[in-house]
């Protein structure tokens, strides 16, 4: 799982020219600075492995993630040598083909092939270099394409970003065949149709028509306008295969050339819109016009005031860079959708502008709700709430409420009902002021019916079932009428998911004032005890009938989705004290979750452990009994044990799975999901996890840094600063003794929000041997009633 230690890019220190045939530049370790915590950041992390990030460059929540695509589905692997095209969009860390609009790349001689595929540049990774906001390599032939470099030692190209541009700046040897291809016809996603123009001697105009995620989607549209720093000396457009020098418009792509024998630089901005040409260009009006190194400068300082919210103190280089990583891939999404003038498009295909809030999109909520939307909306709550009326505005725009919305169209991937705990939690942190009704009526809707066959939404498809039984009955592979999953071929984990909604909701309902709702969704939130099979003491789907369906054995039932019973039955947040009795007291529960995580083989060796017995391949969600920290049912699950009497195992178990996340290409751990799994490293590093997801509780456990400065309130919170403190904290001494809450002994394992922005300070004393601190029945967060 480990990788060669690859050359390190140091933002500081710049490089003014490229030289393919010269050493790549390394900076020492000893000349970072701890003042610039961009520094310490490597875009690289989850390049490999099915990590699926990418490396190129974004602003902090960007519309704009200009990137190389190398032939991976997603974008970038590390495992490739060839460059097909710098592109705008990119999702970081989906398991499922999506974005790659208008993949530009520099090349030299004439043109003759129009197949990204066809005329790819070849890269090395030792003249790539990546931090926040920039992205720079090396580009040494084009094969088989549309010519040569001239023999002059390649091209070298450059990325960085504002929010809804995309700055290139490419470096050319001398030629008189400077050519810049823009590829409108080729993406990730499914093309539709493609439109380009070339407006004047420096201007470029495409509309891009795509389609697909994982399923099939409605199309959605992307207007881009680029403009170049100085006029062309040529320029043609293609269609299919056939290249026109000359032509002003064409339906595949075009080509501007330049003579680089003097002046070999060229720099061009892009920029982006999901409204209509008008919007890219407004949006170019309003950020373009600086120049590469300027905006440059700008992405590194916007990261560097969202990465200086957290200042860790402690732990060693390696375990600095990996978290700052993590935080980073943390804030990578969701995404600006509205434009510099306030217009998006709506769910229901029209304009829509967005007045006093930013309009988000890009919702991949049955991952995210789980970590990525409770640490934002902790680290981040000005965006969190733009985020959240964005999701209502989809709801009273369209209809209903997203499921896994991608730009301006619902994919209705995955199955259960992620928005409800997105927004509760939103509603729990504080976040809705003004818009509580608004949200509750969207979710309410929601949560008792079904999206009409009208809709492009699926919702909770199988609610006509659960609500008449109590249970989503299990179909094999039941499709829905519309693109997507469908909730009933994986009626188990539905449910599951269903009840945990349910449960959130209760507590919503009830702070409103709603008190008949809140009581008929808390007795539905116990729908989880409909699946418990007493013979076998495990989560079963069952079928119409009521009975029981699939193999006995819970490794290989039936009806979840991306795991099985092994790793689902303890996602009943909402209820463990009740799940423990379910499976027969502390005591069973306790030695069912030693076995799940291997845990005396854990303690003789965790590292073989994690990666021998947890993890066997990044797809491996099913036949398997143990904990799998690759993918989100089990992202919870090390935390069980603060409701069972022993939380230090919490602490053996995430120090473990934290050993996972590492600051190599391989470092992260399965699809990061747009920052599922990289939050979830940030959370398990500061030693606070959202055990009830939805619900502002908030599990404690033993911090990895000695100390962790804060800053909660973003000009948003009236006291937001949290100084959370460990001396001595290491893999050895890992064990909580004592902790202090702003002050004041604290013996239980949890805490809510208002806590954790009102005390100011959470000390803990650790130590190498687990204590009795936390075990005590009372100790454990509560069920919600």
């Amino acid at each position: 799982m480990r990788w060669t230690r690859r050359l390190r890019l140091c933002a500081a220190v710049a490089v003014p020219a490229f030289a393919l045939t010269a050493a790549p530049v390394a900076v020492p370790a000893a000349e970072a600075r701890d003042d610039r915590l961009t520094d310490l950041v490597d875009p690289f992390v989850g390049t490999a492995n099915e990590g699926n990030t990418f490396p190129g460059a974004a602003v902090p929540f960007g519309m704009v993630q200009l990137s190389p695509d190398t032939g991976h589905s997603t974008g970038y692997d590390h495992g490739q040598d060839r460059v097909r095209g710098f592109s705008l969009v990119h999702l970081s860390g989906v398991g499922c083909r999506i974005g790659g609009d208008l993949p530009v790349l520099p090349t030299t001689g004439d043109v003759t092939r129009t197949d990204y595929a066809k005329y790819a540049a070849v890269f090395s990774h030792d003249t790539e270099r990546a931090s926040p906001g920039y992205y720079r390599v090396g580009l040494s032939t084009v094969t088989g394409g549309t010519g040569g470099t001239g023999g002059t030692g390649g091209i070298g190209a450059e990325l960085t970003a504002s929010a809804r541009t995309g700055v290139q700046r490419y470096t050319f040897p001398a030629t008189g065949k400077a050519n810049i291809l823009l590829n409108a016809a080729q993406a990730l996603h499914k093309p539709v149709a493609a439109k380009v123009e070339i407006l004047d001697d420096r201007t470029v105009r495409t509309a891009i028509t795509g389609r697909g995620f994982c399923r099939d989607t409605r199309p959605y549209t992307v207007y881009t306008v680029t403009r170049f720093d100085r006029p062309f000396t040529a320029y043609g457009t293609w269609d299919g295969s056939r290249v026109t020098a000359g032509s002003r418009t064409g339906h595949g792509g075009a080509y501007v050339r330049f003579d680089t024998t003097e002046d070999r630089t060229v720099e061009a901005t892009t920029a982006l819109s999901y409204v209509d040409a008008a919007g890219a260009a407004g949006n170019l009006a309003a950020e373009g016009g600086r120049s590469f190194d300027a905006v440059r400068d700008a992405a590194r300082r916007s990261w560097e005031r969202r990465l200086g919210d957290v200042r860790v103190r402690g732990g060693d280089a390696v375990l600095r860079r990996t978290f700052y990583s993590a935080l980073y891939h943390s804030f990578l999404a969701p995404n600006t959708g509205s434009d510099a003038d306030g217009r998006y498009t709506g769910w229901d295909g029209r304009i829509h502008r967005a007045r006093g809030f930013t309009y988000y999109q890009n919702w991949s909520l049955w991952d995210t709700y789980r970590t990525q939307a409770p640490l934002l909306a902790l680290l981040a709550p000005r965006e969190s709430r733009d985020m959240a009326i964005s999701v209502i505005r989809v709801a009273e725009e369209s209809g209903w409420l997203p499921k896994w919305g991608y730009g301006t169209v619902e994919t209705n991937v995955m199955t259960g009902d992620p928005v409800t705990p997105f927004l509760t939690n939103a509603y729990q942190q504080g976040l809705l002021k003004g818009y509580e009704e608004r949200a509750y009526r969207a979710l309410r809707r929601n949560a008792d019916g079904v999206p009409p066959a009208d809709s492009p939404a699926v919702g909770r498809d199988a609610n006509p079932d659960y609500l008449a039984r109590g249970y989503v009955p299990y179909r094999k592979g039941h499709e829905p009428a519309k693109p997507g999953h469908s909730d009933y071929a994986f009626g188990a984990s539905a449910t599951l998911e269903y009840a945990l909604s349910d449960a959130m909701l209760a507590q919503m309902a009830r702070a409103l004032g709603h008190h008949r709702d809140a009581a008929r969704y808390a007795a539905r939130s116990r729908a989880y005890r409909e699946l418990f099979d007493p013979a076998t003491g495990f989560f079963r789907a069952r079928d119409a009938s009521g009975a029981f369906t699939g193999p006995a054995d819970p490794a290989r039932g039936v009806g979840f989705h991306e795991g099985t019973s092994w790793q689902y039955q303890w996602l009943v947040p909402q209820d463990l004290p009740g799940l423990v009795r379910l499976i027969g007291g502390r005591r069973a529960a306790n030695e069912r979750l030693d076995a799940f995580f291997a845990y005396a083989d854990l303690l003789r060796d965790p590292e073989r452990t994690v990666r021998e017995t947890w993890v066997s391949g990044p797809y491996a969600y099913y036949d398997a009994d143990k904990y799998n920290p690759m993918n989100e049912p089990d992202l919870a699950a090390p935390y069980t044990y603060l409701s069972t009497g022993q939380p230090w195992k919490t602490a053996d178990v995430v120090h473990a799975a934290l050993t996972l996340f590492t600051d190599e290409p391989a470092g992260l751990s399965g699809n990061d999901d747009l920052g599922t799994m990289s939050a979830w490293n940030v959370l398990a590093s500061l030693g606070l996890f959202p055990v009830q997801p939805g619900y502002p509780a908030w599990g404690l456990s033993t911090p990895v840094f000695e100390r962790v400065d804060l800053r909660l309130d973003r000009g948003y919170y009236p006291r937001g600063g949290l100084t959370i403190t460990a001396p001595g904290t290491s893999r050895e001494a890992r064990y909580i003794q004592s902790v202090r809450a702003g002050g004041v002994p604290h013996d239980r394992t949890y805490l809510t929000t208002r806590a954790l922005r009102s005390l100011g300070t959470l000390s803990y004393t650790v130590g190498p041997r687990p204590s009795a601190w936390g075990t005590s029945a009372r100790a454990a967060p509560p069920a919600l009633r």
